[in-house]
């Protein structure tokens, strides 16, 4: 992950809840819509449908009936979140603010 990707404490309890086993079933989507605006490039559509391109992949997520997100939608995350290299251990004692302005 690059020093101009650093996330604050809030993004880095959603990667954690991510990635944590087995599945979390309280990760709410708007903490990950939040994660995914720091990290990657998104797009709303029409219907709730969010297009989500990180690294060199393009994944499409559809907005949560609820609140919270399903399994499949975490582990597509953790597959997207692991290839572009940003884990609960790559963001360990990141801070947004230790972040180099430019």
């Amino acid at each position: 992950m690059s020093q101009n990707t650093a996330l604050d404490a809030h993004h880095r309890a959603t990667v954690e809840k991510i990635f944590n086993h087995p599945v979390s079933h309280n990760i709410q989507w708007h903490d990950v819509l939040s994660l995914l605006q720091r990290v990657a490039t998104v797009s709303e559509g029409t219907d709730g449908r969010y297009t989500v391109t990180l690294g060199s992949e393009t994944e499409t997520f559809d907005s949560p009936r609820h609140h919270d997100i399903d399994e499949q939608q975490v582990v597509d995350l953790r597959r997207m979140l692991r290839g572009a290299g940003i884990t609960p251990t790559s963001t360990a004692g990141l801070d947004a603010e230790d972040s180099p302005s430019t």
